[in-house]
């Protein structure tokens, strides 16, 4: 594979793409074919946008990769942090400038905001703890807001975006809490800012408010009934946040299967709004 596609990690942000299109329909529904130029304007912004993210990162964890990723680009010799560093740039430039195509005051600057928010974590934020974990879970949301941007309805994700962003914080904290011995000298996290146990407390309450956000569409529109999957996210979310406290790495992993099942609902939620209403 071609050197800068490695670094870019294709398939990650072919999977970006991916979830752009998914993030659509749950906003539009089959009407989101409507915006076809928009939506494929959309994936070349993420995934110009994921290749700068990722770019950015093996130029700021060259070192590090030599032992945890010497499969990468950069630690094999096949191009130079400088090199990532100008490519990450470039790409994130590029995204912003394709977003200008779409014509949408929204979608422009949900992708200018996002390209600054990557800069700033990879390249300070990172290090920091929970400001980064919060900045991970606000460009998490912004995805399913780029999407409604995409179809012309901003508003129609800000509930599953929400939910994801929230989910995200509680998911990244506990990961903190696992990688506390790991990241001692290298980042200032939150459970060594507040102690394990605070920080879990925190995390908690993070995995309680995305289900609380989950109900918004269920107030909006209890007959769709399909939606009601999201309870079995809900369940699975609230079981991360009492297993936090004794298995912080279960409960992160948990909580990518609540995910799931949260993205499930809201897409049948779409398919009932397109075809059974």
């Amino acid at each position: 594979m071609n050197k800068y596609l490695q670094l870019f990690r294709l398939g990650n942000a072919t999977i970006g793409c991916l979830a752009i299109f998914i993030a659509a329909f749950m906003a539009a529904g089959t009407s989101m074919f409507d915006h076809w130029v928009n939506l494929i304007v959309g994936a070349a912004v993420v995934f110009t946008f994921v290749a700068g993210g990722n770019s950015l990162n093996d130029y700021i964890d060259a070192d590090i990769d030599k032992t945890a990723h010497p499969d990468r680009p950069v630690p094999k010799g096949l191009l130079t942090p400088v090199q990532a560093r100008n490519a990450g740039i470039v790409m994130l430039v590029v995204s912003c400038i394709l977003s200008l195509i779409t014509r949408d005051a929204y979608c422009i600057a949900i992708v200018i905001i996002a390209c600054i928010l990557m800069a700033l974590y990879e390249l300070t934020l990172k290090q920091r703890g929970f400001i980064g974990n919060i900045v991970i879970a606000v460009l998490t949301g912004m995805v399913f807001l780029l999407a409604g941007a995409i179809v012309g309805d901003v508003a129609a994700n800000i509930a599953v975006g929400g939910m994801a962003a929230l989910v995200s914080v509680g998911r990244e904290i506990s990961k903190d809490i696992e990688d506390m011995e790991s990241d001692k000298g290298c980042r200032k996290t939150l459970p060594m800012s507040i102690g394990v146990r605070n920080a879990s407390i925190v995390a908690a309450v993070f995995f309680i408010a995305g289900p609380v956000l989950s109900w918004y569409p269920i107030i909006l529109n209890p007959s769709n009934y399909l939606y009601w999957i999201v309870v079995i996210a809900d369940v699975i979310f609230f079981y991360c946040a009492y297993k936090v406290f004794s298995d912080p790495h279960k409960a992160q992993k948990k909580a990518k299967i609540g995910m799931l099942f949260g993205l499930l609902a809201f897409i049948l939620s779409a398919v009932y709004t397109s075809f059974l209403m």
